[in-house]
């Protein structure tokens, strides 16, 4: 059980009654010392980029906040539910509203892709995506302007579009009304495409963003090829190629309970609840690639898979 080291606080909590200095990290949501430790250069960076914005400074203590953050995407509670342990939640949900807003999570997801893209020894800038999307049910809270009916799926709500890189990483998402064409939603996909990837030369598909006028658009706007893949056996469970990407993905969002059901009443407030549910995946994955041992590889040899120690005890 790790202790926020009261002499390494990123700030001191001036609110009476705040223990965040010296919190023990507790919640399966939290942050390990490892994850920290990858996770804080990287926020730092990004913050000291967007600090030109005006607004009340931070006083609380940034790795307290963070995984206040985090328990609320992965357990899915209401923002006042927050145990006392945490900042109070004015405070926290105040750091959600004001570095949503300037992009804090998508910048951060950027870098983290960066390296885990560059650990599994590809580019920076992936140059293929794969995208989908996923109606979710709408809670009462969601306002009728910015939710709809998908007739496809029988759902009430909203549909996230995303944009996934070989890998499975996040790239973009769009959050619309369900009611909202996939082609639509591609289009709005590609644009927020273009903010985060320069080199996008194919963007493979389902059969739902077949038809020769969103193909021409995709190519006249980003220059890239759209290419469907379509499913050859109906009604019969088969891993369809480059499409599973995206549907493992999405399996990824679902372990995070605030994202299977849409309670924000703003879409943007959802898109940047994807995003720190995509910040904490990607920081795991970091520390436990860091803790794994290195792999040499030389050219024209298979990679060697890297072996785990059997969990079995001797007899």
């Amino acid at each position: 059980m790790s202790v926020y080291p009261v002499g390494v606080s990123d700030a001191s909590c001036a609110t009476p009654g705040c223990w965040c200095r010296d919190r023990v990290a507790r919640y399966p949501s939290d942050l390990t010392d490892a994850q920290w430790q990858l996770l804080r250069p990287e926020a730092k960076r990004v913050m000291a980029e967007l600090r030109q914005a005006v607004g009340r400074p931070m006083v609380h203590d940034l790795r307290a906040v963070l995984d206040a953050v985090f328990y609320v995407v992965r357990n899915g509670v209401e923002w006042r539910a927050l145990p006392v342990d945490f900042p109070p939640w004015e405070a926290v949900y105040a750091f959600f509203q004001r570095w949503s807003q300037r992009g804090l999570p998508e910048r951060l997801v950027d870098r983290l892709r960066h390296r885990l893209r560059v650990r599994a020894r590809r580019d920076a800038q992936p140059s293929a995506v794969v995208v989908d999307s996923q109606s979710v049910k709408a809670a009462d809270t969601v306002g009728a302007g910015s939710r709809g009916f998908d007739s496809g799926k029988k759902i009430n709500g909203r549909k996230r579009h995303i944009a996934v890189d070989v890998e499975g990483f996040l790239l973009a998402v769009v959050v619309t009304a369900a009611n909202i064409g996939d082609r639509l939603g591609a289009k709005l996909l590609v644009i927020a495409l273009l903010n985060v990837c320069t080199r996008l030369k194919v963007i493979w598909a389902d059969s739902g963003y077949d038809g020769a006028p969103l193909t021409r658009w995709i190519h006249s706007v980003a220059g890239a090829t759209l290419r469907i893949i379509k499913r050859t056996e109906q009604h019969t469970f088969r891993v369809v190629p480059r499409r599973w990407v995206v549907e493992r993905s999405f399996g990824w969002l679902l372990r995070y309970r605030r994202l299977v059901r849409d309670y924000e009443r703003r879409t943007e407030h959802h898109e940047a609840m994807v995003y720190w549910a995509t910040v904490l995946l990607m920081t795991r994955r970091l520390a436990r690639h860091r803790t794994d041992p290195p792999i040499v590889q030389r050219w024209g040899q298979p990679r060697p898979v890297a072996s785990r120690p059997d969990p079995t005890p001797p007899a």
